[in-house]
Order: structure tokens, then C-alpha cells, then sequence
């Protein structure tokens, strides 16, 4: 979850969902990787910067299993689903540091900056659970770095 000073949440639109569907930047762990590393490093990949700081970490692991329209078919059918470790960034730039073209396929078609207890309704209904709890947990400290 990456913040900006205003406490506005970073969030895009992706370019392989059909619909008005949004979310937070997300990525698997390589191999020797530490998840606060990933974190940093889909940071860039997906977005394009590295003006970031990481100032939390979620209290423990989430999960969500794909639906049963899309077991077998999303991610070349090799998972069912995600656990996820999530990290609250603080972003240091401005917004002409975030790159969506940076990857050489990107994964988003637009973003924005949005209210926080905007963000899991904007989700696709499998992963919201997740973004309810994700932002439940940082919005006391979300609220402190905006203050």
C-alpha cells in the first residue's frame, strides 16, 4: 500500500480485467528474496519508482483463492490463489515518478490516488476480503503520516 502525503492510497487499473476494477501493486517473492525486498522491487517493476520508504508491515499473511471461473485459467493455471504479505509505504515523490510504461508489459492502463475506505470497493470481489483487512489494520498509521 503505498501512501502519498494526503493519505491517498495508489491504486490502478488492470489492463487484463475486465471492468472498472482496481488495485494496489502486488507481485510474487523470487528465489533468495526477503518479502520487504519483493515489495520495493514490484514497486518499480510495476509502477516505476523506487521513491518509496517502507514504514509497516501486516501483522500476518493474507490469503484468497481464485473463483471457480477462473481456477486452472489465470496465471497460465499454475495457482489457485495468493498468500500475501503487504507493507505500508510512505511515497517520497511526486507524481511524475510513477512510470506505468516502465515494464516492458505493463500491468496497469491508468492510476489515481484514492481515499482509503474507497479502496476494497474497487477490488474484484475476490480479493476483497483481503483489502478490508489491509486497510483496517494500516488506517491508524495512515492517518498519523497524513497528520
Amino acid at each position: 500500500m503505498l501512501v502519498n502525503r494526503d493519505g491517498r492510497v495508489f491504486v490502478a487499473k488492470r489492463g487484463d480485467i475486465p471492468g472498472d476494477h482496481w488495485q494496489m501493486p502486488q507481485g510474487g517473492i523470487d528465489e533468495g528474496e526477503t518479502p520487504r525486498q519483493a515489495a520495493l522491487r514490484e514497486l518499480v517493476e510495476e509502477i516505476g519508482t523506487d521513491k518509496a520508504e517502507i514504514v509497516a508491515e501486516s501483522s500476518h499473511w493474507h490469503d484468497y483463492d481464485l473463483p471457480p471461473e477462473l481456477d486452472g485459467k489465470a496465471w497460465g493455471g499454475r495457482w489457485r490463489g495468493q498468500t500475501q504479505k503487504w507493507f505500508l509505504m510512505r511515497f517520497l515523490g511526486g507524481d511524475g515518478d510513477i512510470r506505468l510504461d516502465h515494464h516492458h508489459a505493463p500491468e496497469f492502463t491508468e492510476w489515481r490516488w484514492a481515499d482509503m475506505p474507497d479502496v476494497p470497493r474497487k477490488i474484484v470481489d475476490f480479493k476483497r476480503l483481503v483489502y478490508e483487512a489491509v486497510v483496517a489494520e494500516f488506517a491508524p498509521l495512515v492517518r498519523r503520516l497524513a497528520a
